[in-house]
């Protein structure tokens, strides 16, 4: 399965408002990590039967989101550095597959 599949680039650029191709390739790549980052966590996506649940598809466009328009893990502001926060982990945590 293609992450095209899941997501279409024209879709996830118009969750971005992007209108213009100049991005389509760092589009393309940001959204290539985070679907690798929620396989990391989840396990690949081709092993759910029928379809990807929702909420994992959900959280590669945010988190392509994310890495699209935070191009740091960090944000610097007001005299201090933060981490940007993300529900990320939330919508990924009930198909994360925990090792002991």
């Amino acid at each position: 399965m293609n992450t095209s599949d899941l997501i279409p680039l024209a879709d996830i650029k118009a969750d971005l408002r992007i209108d213009t191709d100049d991005d389509d390739m760092l589009v393309s790549a940001k959204l290539e990590a985070a679907r690798r980052h929620v396989e990391a966590w989840c396990g690949p996506l081709e092993a759910f039967t029928g379809s990807v649940p929702g909420d994992l598809v959900e959280a590669i466009r945010l988190l392509t989101g994310h890495l699209y328009n935070n191009r740091e893990a960090t944000y610097a502001g007001q005299g201090e550095v933060t981490e940007i926060p993300l529900g990320f982990h939330d919508l990924i945590g009930p198909y994360r597959k925990w090792e002991f």
